[in-house]
C-alpha cells in the first residue's frame, strides 16, 4: 500500500518497493558485516548515466553469480553506508552468496535520460542513439562483468514494472543472462495490464497511481512530490462527485501535469503508442531459463505473467519456460508469510513452498549449478480444494472447453435456449455498480474473491446459475464469455463474473475472526470487463445500432478452481464495474471528452444463446 498525499490507495500493478520485504534491525546488520556496498553511475552507449548500485559478498576468495534487479521505485536506500531490509528476492538466496544489482532506469530517480512509460522496444538497432530496456540491461551487465568478481553468470528478476524490465532484458539478451524471472510483468497496457481491461480504463489505479509516478523529482533525484494533494475515504462517492474523465485531468486535478496520465487519456485507442508498448510480440528466440510467476488474486498483472509465458511458448521453439501461479495479490509471494486471502484459508505458509521449492531452486540451478530444478512446465495452486497441481502443459491438455447456456428463469445450463428470449436492465451511469461491498479511500485488494451478493441484489445486474452440483467440477484453463446483446444506447460496458455459491449449509470457520458469513456466500472466482465499442477491433472502435443485437467475446484470465459437490456455478453480467473502471456514457464517442451531459441511460439486453465457456478437466 502506498500513500499519496493524505490519500490512501492500492496503487496500479507496477508499484512494488525495492528491494526486499521488511526485516528487523539486526538482520540489516548482518548484511553490513557480509556485505560490501558501491553506489556509481554506468555509461550506456548512448553516453547516458545510470545509477546503479553493487552489493558484494565480502568474502571474495571465490567469485560470485550477479543477480539484479532493475527499478523505476529507486534503488534506495541512497548512502554508501546505508542498506536495505534483505538483498534480493527472498532472504535464502541472500544467504547463498550473489553479487546483488539494483538499478534506477534511466530518467528516474538518479539516473540521467528520458524515461518512457513501458519502454517500446526497438528489435534492430541502426545507431548508438537506438536504446531501450535491452540495451541498457546488455550494457549493464557488460560493464559489471568486467568490473565485480564475479563467475559470469547473471540472473534477472523483478516483480510489476520491475517484471517488465525483467521481460525486457530477453529480446537480444547478453549471452550471461542464464535466469530471468518476471513476475506479475506488466506487458500489454490497453488489453489486459494495470491502464486498460479490453479497452476499459481502469480509473481507480491509474488515478492514484499516476499522482505519485507522474510528480515532480527532487533536486537531489532521491523523491517524487504527488501532482497534487486530496483525501477521501469513500472512492465510490470521491469519483462520482468528481465526474468525468475530462474532469480528471481538469484544475482541482491532474490540470495538464500529468504527462504519462494525459498520455493514457489521449491514446484512448489501441494505437501506435499501446502497440508499440506490447512486449510480448517481441519474445522470439528466448535463450536464457525463464520462470514467470504470477498470483490468481493480481488485480494488476495477471494478465501478464500468463501472456508473457504463453507468448515465449509460442514465439520460441525448445524454450526452457515455465509458469507458477498461486493464490497471491500483486507480488504476494515476495513476502514472508501467506496463509491467507479474503475468505480463504490455505493452512499453511504457501511462501515457504515458493521460496524454498521454486524460486530459490530456479536461481541456484541455472546461475550456480547448485542443486536441481525439476519443475514442470506449469505449477499451479487449485483453489477451492487449496492444492498445488503440476501440469506438463498450460493449460493442461485434458482440459476441455465446456458450454454454459444462459437461460430464462436465471438458469446456467449446458443445453442453449431460444435466440428470441432475453434479460434486461437498465444501466445508469449516474447510478454504477460499485465493483465492492467495501466503503473505502482505496481500492478493496480482496475484491477477486469477494462475496458477490450486494450485486446480485441490483436491478441492473444479471444472474445465472446452475443447478446444485451432483458432483465436483474442476476448471483449468482460459475461460470465455460469448455474449450476444443489444443497447438502446450505440456503446455499453460488459462485465462478466464467474462465481462459486457455497450451499446455504455451509458453516462459518472456528474461529471466524473476521464474522464471515460463508452460508450462500457467492464467491468471485474471475472477472473481467470489455468495451463494446472495440468488439470488432480494438484498433478501430465502432458504434452499436441502438437495440440491434450483436456478438461481444472476450477472455477472461485464466483460472485453476474447484467447484465442491453441493455448491453452484453463478455468471453475473453487468455494464459498470465503479470507481475500478470509470463510466461510460454509453454513447459512442472519445470517452476522454466526454461531458456530464453525455451521459445517459441505457436498456441492456442479453440474449438466451449467450454462454461462457468453462475450461473443465475431464
Amino acid at each position: 500500500m502506498k500513500k499519496t498525499g493524505l490519500f490512501t490507495f492500492w496503487v496500479i500493478g507496477f508499484l512494488l518497493p525495492a528491494p526486499g520485504v521488511a526485516q528487523d534491525s539486526t538482520y540489516r546488520f548482518l548484511l553490513k558485516e557480509n556485505y560490501t556496498k558501491k553506489e556509481l553511475f554506468i555509461t550506456m552507449r548512448d553516453g547516458v548515466k545510470l545509477f546503479t548500485v553493487i552489493y558484494a559478498p565480502k568474502d571474495s576468495s571465490i567469485p560470485y553469480p550477479i543477480l539484479m534487479e532493475r527499478t523505476p521505485y529507486s534503488c534506495a536506500p541512497y548512502g554508501a553506508d546505508k542498506f536495505p531490509n534483505q538483498l534480493g528476492p527472498n532472504a535464502l538466496l541472500q544467504k547463498d552468496g550473489y553479487i546483488f544489482i539494483y538499478q534506477d532506469v534511466r530518467g528516474r530517480y538518479k539516473s540521467e535520460g528520458n524515461f518512457q512509460e513501458v519502454t517500446p522496444a526497438v528489435p534492430v538497432k541502426q545507431t548508438k542513439q537506438q536504446v531501450d530496456e535491452s540495451s541498457d540491461s546488455f550494457d549493464t551487465i557488460e560493464w559489471l562483468l568486467k568490473n565485480t568478481r564475479n563467475d559470469g553468470n547473471v540472473g534477472i528478476y523483478g516483480i510489476s514494472y520491475p517484471g517488465f524490465y525483467a521481460s525486457a532484458s530477453l529480446p537480444a539478451a547478453h549471452p550471461a543472462i542464464k535466469a530471468v524471472s518476471p513476475q506479475a510483468p506488466v506487458s500489454d497496457e490497453f488489453i489486459g495490464d494495470d491502464c486498460n481491461h479490453n479497452g476499459a480504463f481502469f480509473l481507480l489505479d491509474n488515478f492514484g497511481f499516476y499522482n505519485y509516478f507522474d510528480g515532480k523529482r527532487s533536486d537531489n533525484g532521491e523523491n517524487y512530490s504527488s501532482v497534487f494533494k486530496y483525501h477521501t475515504n469513500d472512492a465510490y462517492s470521491f469519483f462520482l462527485k468528481m465526474g468525468t474523465l475530462k474532469n480528471s485531468n481538469g484544475p482541482a486535478y491532474f490540470n495538464g501535469k500529468g504527462k504519462i496520465y494525459g498520455e493514457v487519456l489521449q491514446n484512448d485507442t489501441y494505437n501506435n503508442y499501446w502497440k508499440s508498448r506490447n512486449l510480448r510480440t517481441h519474445l522470439k528466440n528466448i535463450k536464457p531459463a525463464v520462470l514467470v510467476v504470477g498470483g490468481w488474486f493480481d488485480a494488476e498483472d495477471m494478465f501478464g505473467a500468463l501472456q508473457t509465458y504463453q507468448s515465449i511458448e509460442q514465439q520460441t521453439a525448445g524454450n526452457n519456460n515455465r509458469l507458477v501461479m498461486g493464490p497471491w495479490t500483486h507480488g504476494g509471494w515476495a513476502s514472508g508469510t501467506w496463509t491467507r486471502y479474503a475468505s480463504y484459508d490455505f493452512s499453511s505458509n504457501l511462501n515457504d513452498y515458493y521460496h524454498q521449492q521454486v524460486e530459490t531452486p530456479f536461481f541456484n540451478y541455472y546461475l550456480k549449478n547448485k542443486g536441481s530444478f525439476d519443475l514442470p512446465e506449469a505449477t499451479v495452486f487449485e483453489t477451492g480444494s487449496n492444492e498445488w497441481r503440476k501440469y506438463n502443459t498450460w493449460p493442461p491438455t485434458n482440459s476441455m472447453p465446456v458450454k454454459f447456456y444462459f437461460q430464462p428463469g436465471g438458469k446456467l445450463a449446458l443445453a442453449t435456449a431460444s435466440t428470441k428470449s432475453f434479460h434486461e436492465y437498465l444501466s445508469d451511469p449516474a447510478k454504477p455498480v460499485p465493483y465492492t461491498n467495501i466503503i473505502s479511500g482505496g481500492r478493496n485488494n480482496e475484491y477477486l474473491a469477494e462475496d458477490q451478493r450486494f450485486a446480485a441484489q441490483r436491478p441492473d445486474v444479471l444472474v445465472f446459475e446452475t443447478d446444485t452440483l451432483t458432483e465436483d467440477i474442476v476448471i483449468t484453463g482460459q475461460i470465455m464469455a460469448n455474449l450476444f446483446v443489444s443497447t438502446s444506447g450505440t456503446d455499453a460496458d460488459f462485465i462478466v463474473k464467474l462465481i462459486d455459491v457455497l450451499p446455504e449449509t455451509e458453516e462459518n470457520p472456528n474461529p471466524n475472526p473476521r464474522n464471515l458469513q460463508v452460508a450462500g456466500f457467492q464467491r468471485l472466482v474471475r472477472a473481467e470487463v470489455f468495451r463494446g465499442k472495440f468488439r470488432n477491433s480494438f484498433e478501430t472502435p465502432a458504434a452499436f445500432i441502438p437495440n440491434k443485437i450483436e456478438k461481444v467475446s472476450f477472455a477472461l484470465n485464466d483460472a485453476a478452481h474447484l467447484f465442491k459437490k453441493g455448491h453452484r456455478i453463478m455468471v453475473q453480467v453487468q455494464s459498470s464495474w465503479f470507481p475500478l473502471v470509470d463510466r461510460n456514457p454509453q454513447k459512442f464517442m472519445r470517452i476522454p471528452n466526454a461531458t456530464e451531459k453525455d451521459f445517459q441511460k441505457a436498456t441492456i439486453r442479453v440474449y438466451h444463446n449467450s454462454y461462457i465457456v468453462l475450461p473443465i478437466m475431464k
